[in-house]
């Protein structure tokens, strides 16, 4: 496999899953509002209420990324090597110069936010900037770009919120069946069977949906870096130290973990499917391995 099909294929794969998912929450709307007698009106009113959360989701999250991490912004002058790389791997990207943070913390890792190109930042734990030479190093800026570029973080965002409406909508549902005193019967029986039992399994499985579109945007992040580097033994070094580490994260959380290069709570290699099932990464040693193939 080269960079060139690795980029494609993760593409492709990646808005397979996304297109599942919008015929699942469409799926999922429907059958509420035909169990609660409703119609479309209740789903109308949801759907509203989701896209507020959506505009200030798109507006905000980043602010609330760095402010939950601790991240400081740094000059040039603070980390001078850091931020050089990050210029050069925007210039060969063809990106506008990210804010550049840095987090005070052993563990080493890094994560790209922002809703563009224009409004990017990239972040480094003082405990990677520690761990890598140059060229690792600039094997994980140019992954994290390459979600910049990709458009990666708002994707992400975007499912993040389609799985919050999901969760919502399911425990209103809940609420609204068992907790009120209706007696009149609106809603058909078959569909308020078929309620309850998405009402209970739908937040896992889009929660399930949410993971894997993380771990294929992953994929087509180290495809990309590595084509932008046009080095990908530097991103498989780098992750491959990685892979060794076991410092405790000190500020990351279950929250921001799918941000990073890789799982700050991920000290075990995945040993089956339904494990990997829930991890927002793809094992470490399958992306060294599909590196060091290209």
């Amino acid at each position: 496999m080269n960079i060139y099909s690795a980029i494609s294929s993760n593409k492709n794969k990646t808005w397979v899953i996304m297109f599942l998912f919008v015929v699942f929450v469409t799926t999922l709307v429907y059958i509420f509002s035909k169990a609660m007698g409703y119609g479309i009106g209740l789903a109308g009113i949801a759907l509203v209420i989701a896209g507020f959360t959506s505009i200030g989701s798109y507006y905000y999250s980043d602010k609330l990324v760095l402010a939950t991490t601790g991240a400081k912004e740094i000059k040039k002058q603070d980390f001078p090597n850091y931020y050089k790389i990050v210029e050069n791997m925007c210039i060969a990207a063809g990106l506008p110069m990210p804010k550049v943070y840095v987090v005070s913390d052993p563990s080493p890792n890094a994560f790209a936010t922002g809703r563009d190109p224009k409004h990017a930042v990239v972040c480094a734990t003082t405990g990677l900037l520690e761990m890598l030479n140059d060229a690792e190093l600039e094997g994980v800026v140019a992954h994290e770009l390459s979600h910049v570029k990709n458009y990666d973080i708002r994707l992400m965002g975007v499912v993040a919120i389609l799985v919050g409406f999901i969760a919502i909508l399911s425990d209103l549902f809940i609420r609204a069946t068992f907790f009120s005193n209706r007696d009149d019967d609106r809603g058909n029986a078959i569909f308020m069977v078929l309620a309850i039992i998405f009402a209970i399994l739908s937040p896992i499985a889009a929660t399930l949906i949410q993971l894997a579109v993380s771990r294929k945007r992953e994929y087509l992040a180290d495809a990309s870096g590595a084509l932008l580097t046009r080095y990908p033994e530097g991103l498989a070094s780098a992750l491959e130290k990685l892979e060794k580490d076991k410092t405790a994260p000190k500020v990351a959380s279950n929250a921001t973990a799918h941000l990073y290069i890789e799982n700050p709570f991920d000290n075990k290699k995945v040993k089956n499917f339904f494990t990997g099932l829930f991890n927002t990464h793809p094992p470490l040693e399958e992306r060294i391995k599909i590196l060091r193939q290209m």
